[in-house]
């Protein structure tokens, strides 16, 4: 894959109709005081010599929360009765989303990591190139960890995610004496508050001040480009998704952090008045009704190109998008080993997801930007 991460160092955003130079991100000038601004699913208490993380939205619907009790002194976890004792800074983790890896990297502490379920989606180039030097293991898959491989590593702790308060993999490896911290970042609402879960690794490693400057440097970067999509004149339309099985048109639900990167981006999402923070599922022909006439398709499913498009559905054709050759996918931007690249930097990166839809839909506002997740579906 192209080197997208450099692109935390060097890019190009524009005020107006001047180019500028965009904030880069880096760890000078660091700010003394964390907060969490964003992100509703984690909160950080600072004590004597201890921190307590708390992970309020574990999973969906949770009715409890978790805490966990971060210290570089072991004896010092005794004064609170609830909680994980974990020691920081770690030096051997486990993770379980691609989505942690551009956060430990951010932060400079990818060498770290020591085992990964699912090793060929990793994208990240620099992370690559451990897992092929065999310094990051393969511990299987997400719902069935190889607990054998995962006590002759003997990591510090493992950063997990649940889908309910049951995960047998998970207590299993708890059982086993290895630390598990369930990290909610996907169920975060806002792109800014997915990017905020960066925090929560500062946290794990001492470097919370670290974590706070390169945030405010995307949210920075984020608004700024917020602002300059309102600068736009027109406000073209978007239709999003598509039919994957059964003849269900999944698509982003008005209330959903996609919704929110299209509003922000000035567009009409023509869902944006619809329920829910996830997606919908709809009818063919409740979407071909609203969505026929949109001037942008954005993010079709999973699908790579027109063609493949019109083999799964022929009427996918009448749409003025396709026609028009408007269609923009993540789909195609994948790593070496064909993990996506959008599913794994985006969340870490909404300010670059932004501008890719800015760049989208308004050209004339982002003249010197390259995207870095979408392209033109052929």
């Amino acid at each position: 894959m192209k080197p997208f991460l450099k692109l935390l160092f060097i890019a190009l955003i524009l005020s107006g109709c001047k180019e500028k130079k965009e904030t880069p991100i880096n760890k000078e000038n660091i700010n003394q005081k964390v907060e969490i601004k964003y992100a509703k699913g984690f909160e950080i208490q600072y004590f004597n010599k201890s921190k307590k993380l708390i992970i309020k939205f574990p999973y969906l619907n949770a009715k409890k929360q978790f805490e966990y009790i971060i210290t570089t002194h072991e004896d010092s976890g005794k004064m609170y009765p609830k909680g994980t004792l974990i020691k920081a800074p770690i030096n051997k983790i486990v993770v379980t989303s691609t989505t942690h890896i551009p956060m430990l990297e951010l932060l400079g502490v990818e060498s770290t990591l020591i085992g990964f379920p699912h090793t060929k989606y990793i994208s990240s180039e620099k992370t690559r190139k451990r897992v092929e030097a065999n310094l990051v293991k393969e511990i299987g898959v997400k719902a069935a960890l190889n607990t054998e491989i995962l006590v002759d590593l003997k990591p510090d702790a493992i950063v997990g995610f649940s889908m309910s308060k049951t995960n047998k993999s998970l207590n299993m490896v708890e059982k086993l004496g290895i630390p598990v911290i369930l990290n909610g970042d996907w169920l975060e609402e806002t792109p800014l508050g997915r990017a905020e879960w960066i925090k929560f690794f500062g946290v794990l490693y001492n470097k919370e001040k670290e974590a706070d400057s390169i945030f405010k440097v995307i949210e920075r970067n984020y608004v700024e480009a917020k602002t300059i999509a309102s600068k736009a004149t027109n406000k073209p339309s978007i239709l999003s998704g598509a039919i994957m099985s059964k003849d269900i048109w999944n698509l982003p639900a008005g209330e959903s952090f996609v919704a929110q990167f299209l509003k922000d981006a000035n567009t009409n999402y023509l869902w944006k008045d619809t329920k829910g923070k996830g997606s919908l599922s709809l009818s063919f022909e409740s979407i071909i009704d609203k969505g026929k006439v949109a001037d942008f398709w954005i993010a079709p499913g999973y699908f790579s190109s027109k063609q493949q498009m019109l083999i799964n559905n022929k009427n996918y054709a009448s749409f003025t998008a396709f026609k028009k050759d408007q269609i923009y996918t993540f789909a195609n931007k994948k790593g070496k080993t064909g993990g996506v690249i959008y599913f794994e930097l985006g969340p870490a990166r909404p300010d670059l997801v932004l501008k890719d839809i800015i760049k989208i839909t308004h050209p004339e506002l982002l003249k010197a930007y390259t995207p870095t997740f979408f392209e033109k579906m052929n």
